[in-house]
């Protein structure tokens, strides 16, 4: 008889299905995975050291670099850290508007994920649906920041500026005649709000679609159904949170179990799993993106009624407005000051957690009087979803690891930071 042993495999860090740098190590019988060993560090940034060697308001631009997919949910961690080391709160209207872009960045997570999911198993139509629906979210970037992915929008305090009146709009160009052109800018005449009215009722239709692509489709049902299955008790142990923990049938959410911004003021519900498959967690993130909607169509009512300031007005934290800076001799003193040296932040420690569109991201923060961090954590969600890999890939085949990578949902640059 021969002798058979089994061989070790390199999967990635090249591979298009590994979501960014990650080095697998498979050691397999035949095409059964026996052991999954994930290598890291390919990416590595040292975010959490370069932190301590920035400003306050200079490390906001790094957190939009973290998870490259969900900008500014990091940045609310971070910022709200901050403000509970300096004892402040930023103005509700500014709570609104973050509240609204965490539910627009978690459209954009998801849909990411499940263009990326979807032609990882093998499916072409979903990835390109989900990123022509991206182009509008990051055009709602791009017209409160200045930039389609990386905002820094959220400061201490508050948010950097008002939403706009206006939308920006396509112009005239050689491939598209006037009557696309005007197609395309039709729901761009109004403000921000109007535009992100219509992308809300749009994307009920848009939803509706994926599921009709995915949902009883048969092949993707047998390559996800019973795949990657991890039980209650299993997903508690490994440290899961968001729709990992929820696929397993745990209804935990930090936007239900402890409310931050205005999350207590809205209606939303929290969807849950029941057998903790790659299928059911498929589920829970389609429904949070309906439930997403729903919030942002909550949040665009209260602040097109409700006009007030996006900042507070302590410039030892805030910078004063364009027209005082240019005005007054104090508050030239005061930007000058702010943006160069930065705010000094009492002593102590402060940790900040977001329901991100992957789980809990937290951001542990160690003051020493300085205007810089003494110390700087992250807790990112992704990071404690990829130590279970080994353990959900056990006895499955080589093209179920890829599922497995993919209903993980993980990117990167906050495994790597």
């Amino acid at each position: 008889m021969a002798e058979l042993k089994n061989y070790t495999l390199n999967f990635g860090p090249q591979h298009p299905a590994a979501h960014g740098v990650l080095r697998l190590v498979l050691e397999l019988d035949g095409e059964v995975i026996q052991r999954a060993d994930p290598h890291i560090g390919l990416l590595h940034r040292a975010t959490e050291k370069l932190a301590e060697t920035r400003t306050y308001l200079q490390s906001v631009p790094y957190m939009d670099r973290l998870d490259y997919v969900s900008m500014m949910s990091n940045e609310h961690a971070y910022v709200l850290a901050i403000e509970k080391l300096l004892g402040v709160e930023a103005p509700v209207r500014a709570q609104y508007i973050r509240v609204m872009f965490d539910e627009i960045t978690r459209l954009l997570n998801h849909l990411m994920w499940l263009g990326a999911h979807a032609l990882d198993v093998g499916a072409m139509g979903p990835f390109l649906y989900a990123f022509r629906d991206r182009e509008d979210l990051f055009d709602v970037y791009e017209a409160v920041s200045g930039a389609r992915m990386h905002a820094a929008y959220y400061r201490p305090g508050g948010v950097y500026r008002d939403l706009p009146d206006a939308m920006p709009k396509h112009k005239a160009s050689i491939i598209r005649s006037a009557k696309a052109i005007d197609a395309l800018n039709e729901a761009r005449q109004g403000s921000l709000l109007d535009f992100i009215d219509d992308f809300s009722k749009r994307f009920v239709t848009y939803v509706d679609e994926y599921e009709t692509l995915l949902t009883d489709n048969r092949i993707w049902k047998q390559r996800t159904v019973g795949i990657g299955v991890v039980s209650p008790e299993a997903a508690k142990a490994m440290g899961f949170t968001g729709a990992m923990l929820r696929g397993s049938g745990i209804e935990w959410d930090l936007r239900k179990k402890q409310p931050y911004a205005v999350y207590d003021k809205m209606e939303f519900d929290v969807p849950v799993g029941t057998n903790g498959d790659c299928y059911d967690r498929y589920l829970v993130r389609v429904e949070e993106m309906r439930q997403s909607n729903r919030i942002i169509k909550q949040a665009s009512s209260w602040l097109r009624a409700n006009p007030g300031p996006v900042m507070i007005d302590n410039h030892k934290i805030a910078p004063p407005s364009r027209v005082d800076m240019k005005t007054n001799m104090e508050s030239l003193i005061h930007h000058f000051k702010l943006f160069t040296e930065g705010m000094h932040v009492p002593q102590g420690e402060a940790y900040a957690a977001v329901e991100h569109p992957k789980g809990e991201f937290g951001i542990y923060i160690v003051s020493d009087g300085a205007n810089k961090p003494y110390r700087l954590k992250i807790r990112a969600p992704d990071y404690a979803h990829l130590q279970s890999l080994d353990e959900m890939a056990r006895g499955h085949m080589i093209a179920d690891a890829v599922t497995i990578i993919g209903t993980q949902d993980i990117v990167f640059g906050s495994i790597d930071r």
